[in-house]
């Protein structure tokens, strides 16, 4: 903003000179009062220069009548991973623009866990120059849990004092190593004294904290969460000090967490709303915040608050004075809404000019001119040999095997299975994972176990989108479908795939990093429904826990509970790698 736009706004405000535009007939809400007010908004350049009553100004080189629509801030989201919309930033953008959100702040420690420093400044050069608003963040999650798994890179203390030095990274993002944190690793040690240093913000990731290690983890400087598991755990870490990030992949949760809200004596401004992660199709079809605005609304939350979460508290929480406010002295992000009863974005404009208008950007994004990393699943073909459990030095007998039980919040199983010729039987009822490290970091074999709880997979399901390390992740039960899947995704630079009875049934190509596509957002939304639709022949989905969407998180060692990685299975609360052979014994082959 140069002074003399400042100035101008100054004399336009006064009446000195007319405003570049003018917005009439508006139903503006007020973030700060709660109020609908009806306003015109005076805009000089990229600056609102005032906001009056309706009616006493009309000096405008261009003005737009309104209609009585009501008039908000451009929507802000808080916590955001672009990467799992497998799309360019540039055409992420449009979509999310043309929804009303003006505003993100991207943690790509996707495309950091493949890529390293390189893929934090990837995120940064493809989204210069964007009329939305990409504020990025330092990834503290490469890996997320180091010593359980490995991702392309390692960032610990040099790293984070590196990235935070940018201008254009505003903090680290979320924390996922909780065990580091509260045991005091040195790596976290020192990417906590990096970001406390930086004075700028630290994102958390309290994922099932409670008690005193809660309070550790605020202690040690985190400042926010987006990982509620219940409306009790929201209240909990509200009432500790954390700003809430109410997300939007998670919708089961929140009709209880809008009812825990509404008991309380009022609002706090440490409430903000954040997408987090949503795929392509959804994003097109539902939306990002906009969708868990009427998502919050339809619970009951008044839509003002909801607003105003997405706004002004967003802006508090961003530490972006310029931006969630419809007030003099702000940049001019506006998003026009019909009804508040259900929002749908009519117009946006973004610095003072409209850019979207009826759910479609006016003119396309460029893309920025960047060469691409591709050929980043450094694996070679695979045979169906290398998808079989096996016990080493077995060869007819009963294995007792520890095993991963359930989605999400997974468990320690036991069971006995049948090996013959040394390769384990897969018992009824249960299905296997694999995983294999793509990277070309380390040499170790292929990691696999069996797995309860997601049934008897009639086929295969690869993916090179697996957070956080994203390696070559396998679930079924055939060897030779297993097989065909991981090798469509080492031939296509990485993706997801489907397989049933030797035939490919679904592909997604997502050649850059392994994570991205560089089709048009409405035919890769297209392919990526078919891939999540036809998932079904293979997969009895069980929501909300065993959902399609599983399959990206199943590795994530950070979590509590038994998850196989690239180094073997692991248990994310004790931080051990477990031998899945509790006890081997041999028997006759009565097969001869």
């Amino acid at each position: 903003m140069t002074a003399e736009t400042r100035r101008r706004a100054v004399k336009a405000a006064r009446g000195e000179i007319p405003f570049d535009l003018l917005l009439t007939h508006a139903r503006i809400v007020d973030m700060v009062t709660g109020e609908i007010r009806e306003a015109d908004v005076g805009i000089v350049g990229p600056l609102i220069a005032s906001v009056h009553p309706r009616g006493s100004r009309s000096d405008a080189r261009e003005t737009h009548d309104l209609n009585n629509r009501y008039l908000s801030p451009g929507l802000m989201d808080t916590h955001v991973h672009l990467e799992s919309s497998h799309l360019l930033p540039a055409r992420y953008a449009e979509i999310v623009l043309a929804q009303g959100t003006t505003a993100v702040f991207w943690d790509p420690h996707e495309l950091a866990n493949v890529l390293g420093v390189d893929g934090v400044r990837l995120a940064i050069e493809a989204s210069r120059g964007l009329p939305l608003q990409v504020m990025v963040a330092a990834p503290s999650s490469v890996p997320s849990t180091p010593g359980l798994e490995m991702s392309g890179a390692d960032f610990a203390g040099n790293e984070m004092t590196t990235l935070l030095a940018w201008p254009e990274v505003r903090g680290v993002a979320e924390v996922m190593d909780m065990h580091g944190v509260l045991n005091g690793s040195q790596r976290m040690l020192e990417i906590m004294q990096a970001g406390l240093d930086s004075g700028k913000l630290i994102e958390g990731h309290a994922r099932g904290l409670s008690g005193a290690d809660l309070q550790a983890y605020l202690a040690a400087g985190v400042t926010s969460d987006h990982e509620m598991t219940s409306a009790d755990d929201a209240l909990e870490k509200l009432r500790a000090g954390l700003t809430l990030e109410i997300r939007g992949s998670h919708p089961y949760l929140l009709p209880d967490i809008v009812s825990a809200l509404k008991t309380l004596p009022h609002l706090s401004s440490q409430i903000t709303l954040c997408t987090d992660d949503v795929p392509p199709d959804m994003l097109l079809e539902k939306g990002g915040i906009i969708a868990l605005l009427n998502l919050l609304i339809e619970h009951g939350l008044p839509a003002t608050d909801a607003l105003r979460f997405a706004t002004l508290n967003a802006a508090i929480r961003l530490q972006r004075n310029d931006l969630g406010l419809i007030a003099a002295g702000r940049r001019a992000d506006l998003v026009v809404f019909d009804s508040l009863e259900r929002l749908t974005a009519r117009q946006v404009y973004v610095a003072g000019k409209m850019i979207a208008r009826d759910g479609a950007t006016i003119e396309p994004l460029a893309d920025a001119p960047l060469a691409l990393p591709r050929d980043t699943v450094r694996l070679s073909a695979l045979a169906a040999d290398d998808f079989t459990l096996k016990i080493d030095g077995a060869d007819h007998g009963v294995a007792r095997l520890r095993h991963i039980s359930g989605a999400r919040f997974t468990r320690w199983g036991e069971t006995d299975a049948l090996v013959r010729h040394g390769a384990v039987q897969i018992p009824y009822g249960f299905s296997l994972i694999w995983v294999q490290h793509r990277h070309a970091r380390h040499a170790a074999k292929p990691q696999i176990a069996l797995l309860e709880g997601w049934g008897e997979l009639r086929g295969a399901i690869a993916t090179t989108y697996s957070h956080d390390s994203h390696n070559l992740v396998v679930l079924g039960r055939d060897p030779n479908d297993m097989a065909l899947a991981a090798n469509a995704l080492i031939n296509s630079g990485g993706g997801m795939a489907l397989v049933q009875n030797g035939e490919v049934i679904a592909h997604v190509a997502m050649p850059i990093a392994g994570m991205l596509s560089d089709l048009p957002p409405a035919e890769l939304a297209r392919q990526f429904r078919e891939l999540r639709d036809r998932s079904g022949v293979i997969a009895d989905w069980e929501p909300p826990y065993r959902v399609f969407k599983a399959i990206e998180g199943t590795c994530l060692a950070c979590n509590a509970g038994p998850h196989l990685t690239d180094l073997g299975l692991t248990d994310g609360s004790t931080r051990q790698i477990i031998d899945p052979l509790i006890a081997y014994r041999e028997t006759p082959d009565t097969t001869q």
